[in-house]
């Protein structure tokens, strides 16, 4: 297996070893940007027990919310796939757009123009100051893999998510693929 270079786009794999972190463990990260100043990203596969139409009352719709990662854990953040939609969207890559002008992106989920399949939110974010996401990889804190979804990676599964991960990768990290979360209950 090739080691990629993290970059804007890629995924980040949790190796198997980060336990008891409550935030990375058993995570698959987007990296949204990715320089020498630092990068950030967001977890796909960890909801939250609770909707958007919880945390902005103005939606209609019960969208799942996830946990982005452990910085700023009280602002939303969103990806998307619908850019013609949401003004001022930037382009993470593969038709993967972060962010955008937030009231016009509630509109037209009210409007139903913009389904659940088409956007994530988080609260919170993942981030890494200069050189720390690579002092990480050194250790082997996470394996980084291309997104070979594009677009759909929005509409993916959360629940398997880091488990069909672990078996893509192949080898050694098929035996974690049906490991228990917690070794302790093995």
């Amino acid at each position: 297996m090739v080691a990629l270079k993290p970059q804007k786009g890629h995924l980040l794999i949790a190796e198997p070893s980060i336990i008891g972190d409550v935030s990375f463990n058993r995570s698959v990260v987007l990296l949204a940007d990715h320089s020498q100043e630092g990068s950030i990203g967001f977890i796909l596969n960890k909801p939250l027990q609770f909707r958007l139409n919880e945390l902005v009352p103005e939606i209609s719709k019960p969208f799942k919310v996830y946990n982005g990662g452990p910085v700023e854990q009280d602002n939303l953040y969103f990806i998307h796939r619908v850019p013609e939609l949401i003004p001022d969207s930037i382009e993470i890559s593969n038709g993967i757009y972060w962010g955008g002008d937030f009231n016009v992106a509630l509109q037209q989920i009210n409007k139903d123009t913009i389904k659940e399949k088409d956007i994530k939110f988080f609260l919170g974010y993942s981030g890494w100051q200069a050189s720390q996401l690579e002092d990480e990889l050194s250790v082997n804190s996470w394996v980084v893999t291309e997104n070979c979804y594009k677009s759909n990676l929005i509409k993916k599964s959360a629940l398997s998510f880091w488990k069909e991960k672990m078996l893509e990768l192949g080898g050694d990290y098929m035996l974690w693929s049906n490991a228990p979360e917690n070794p302790n209950f093995n």
